[in-house]
């Protein structure tokens, strides 16, 4: 399943909602972050098979909260980004960082 090493567009996105939810991501507070932030919505299904798959890559952690009767008996899961999920974030900064580099004059900023 190609490489594992980078990250896609949309999941660093996710990654980056991840971060900037410290501690709180779950889908619904993922999602609006993601909404918040970006402007773009998503589905349910493709948020949480982002989520998945960036757990398979070892990118994410999560964990079920302990209390099941605050939602009569479901539990979320929460993200949190591991270290190597928070490097290749920082992989995929760089990288960007070193495309855009000298195209002020093209994008006339």
């Amino acid at each position: 399943m190609g490489d594992t090493g980078r990250l896609g567009e949309f999941e660093l996105m996710v990654m980056l909602a991840v971060l900037h939810r410290r501690g709180d991501a779950y889908g619904v507070t993922i999602a609006d972050e993601l909404a918040a932030r970006s402007g773009r919505t998503t589905s349910r299904g493709a948020l949480y098979v982002t989520l998945k798959r960036l757990e398979e890559k070892g990118y994410l952690d999560s964990r079920l909260e302990a209390d099941e009767e605050a939602r009569g008996g479901r539990r979320r899961r929460y993200y949190a980004p591991t270290p190597g999920g928070v490097s290749a974030v920082a992989d995929a900064r760089e990288a960007m960082r070193r495309m855009w580099h000298g195209l002020d004059r093209e994008l006339g900023t």
